[in-house]
């Protein structure tokens, strides 16, 4: 007799066009697929509704609602899972789930055996719920909302005492501190900018506040903050106030796009457009839509003084999967898009920019998400007090899934140095061999 789980490993293997890679437990305790090593994965599917969510969902954001939800779960560690997973389907033993109305109607015979036929079921909660047009700034107002103020005790948490939310700088490889790697990566950025005492700086997405504070306190530099995210722009003011930086560093609350017609504020010294030495934005672009990031580059230009230099640190995705993915866009960070590391490049240039180098920190930013996620699952009874069980699980996939997406080159992190050149073509860089030290 056919055994739940050979039936669910035969519909698999039709779904992919290939066997299952991992072992798979049925929700009455039979087992099939690969043999399984005593210590690995195992795909435990816990209910019949995991097979509607695919019937209904037949990709990632189905698969992703089945463990949200716990009908289906891995037994054993979650990054030997998917990247088994994510293996198969590399070395094409695997496919996309091919669920057309033929394919399904096909089906349908064995899914009535498993009884798994019927509605579409509630979702596990959590996804974003957006609407007007996409990167209108109220819409980009509310999908930042849904990410970033998500708890403010989480993020202190989850992230070093720095509050730096983006791909650390781990100088001496995976085995220092994430704290020392953050602040690596604060001091690049500031060594990069040309920072200096006096100088005028603006951090375009300044997220916790951890780049102007630091910029503040140990370059000496005017630093202006903007951020979207009323929860940031509330913490980044009272951390400000603690640290007695309040005659050095001005957060406001405010959209990219207001930009041009900010005001030099109350504090003496702080930059206004065309007068700032210095432009960066840290993990910031991925939420600037696609036809909107020309202007986007564009004001960066227009911030700058004449051999002011710009740093952009982003995320990127091949031509062939850009974006952010339907997991990422529907319950973490909507509206995000990551492009190719070349066509960002190409539109700093085209706003007006030289750019000056590119550096990869791809592998930083795995060694930085694993130190996140050790932390996570070590406090994780506190996580789920904070945002609950659906959330501690959102984020527990996210974390794992990005740092494989990381390894496995899915996806990158840059560090773009760009310059503003003077009419005369001169800009400011003195020889030197990295070809930005001063």
């Amino acid at each position: 007799m056919t055994s739940t789980a050979e039936r669910l490993v035969e519909l698999a293997g039709a779904a992919l066009g290939g066997p299952v890679p991992l072992p798979v437990r049925a929700w009455d305790g039979s087992r099939s697929g690969p043999t399984p090593d005593p210590a690995g994965p195992v795909l435990v599917v816990n209910s019949r509704r995991a097979l509607r969510r695919l019937v209904w969902s037949p990709n990632e954001i189905g698969l992703a609602e089945a463990y949200l939800s716990g009908d289906i779960d891995i037994d054993g560690d979650l990054t030997e899972g998917l990247a088994a997973l994510w293996s198969a389907a590399r070395a094409g033993e695997v496919g996309k789930p091919k669920l057309g109305p033929r394919q399904i109607a096909r089906m349908v015979p064995a899914l009535a055996r498993l009884g798994a036929l019927g509605g579409r079921p509630p979702g596990p909660g959590q996804a974003a719920a957006l609407s007007g047009r996409r990167h209108s700034r109220e819409r980009d107002r509310a999908a930042i909302a849904h990410h970033y103020d998500l708890s403010n005790d989480f993020y202190e948490l989850l992230l070093d005492p720095s509050m730096a939310y983006s791909s650390a700088y781990y100088q001496d490889g995976p085995g220092g501190s994430l704290a020392d790697a953050q602040t690596a990566k604060l001091d690049l950025i500031c060594r990069k900018l040309g920072l200096h005492e006096g100088a005028r700086h603006l951090d375009i997405g300044c997220g916790w506040g951890s780049l102007i504070c630091h910029a503040a306190e140990h370059y000496g530099t005017r630093s202006t903050g903007i951020t979207l995210s009323r929860q940031q722009f509330d913490h980044v003011s009272k951390r400000v106030a603690r640290a007695g930086l309040a005659d050095r560093v001005d957060v406001r609350h405010a959209d990219y796009r207001e930009l041009r017609a900010i005001e030099p504020g109350p504090l003496e010294g702080i930059g206004a457009p065309g007068d700032f030495d210095a432009v960066s934005t840290v993990e910031m672009g991925e939420h600037v839509g696609d036809d909107e990031y020309p202007a986007f580059a564009r004001i960066i230009f227009d911030m700058l003084r004449p051999c002011g230099r710009a740093l952009v640190q982003q995320m990127s995705r091949g031509a062939v999967a850009p974006g952010g993915g339907g997991f990422i866009e529907t319950y973490i960070a909507p509206d995000m898009h990551m492009k190719p590391v070349g066509t960002t490049v190409g539109l700093l240039a085209d706003a007006g920019l030289e750019v000056r180098d590119v550096h990869a920190l791809r592998e930083h930013y795995t060694w930085t998400i694993r130190d996140w996620l050790r932390t996570f699952e070590g406090r994780i009874d506190e996580v789920t007090d904070l945002i609950g069980h659906v959330g501690a699980r959102v984020w527990r996939l996210y974390l794992v899934g990005s740092a494989l997406a990381f390894e496995q080159n899915r996806m990158g992190v840059d560090q773009i140095l760009a310059v503003r050149p003077a009419l005369d073509g001169d800009a400011g860089f003195a020889p030197s061999r990295k070809g930005w030290e001063l």
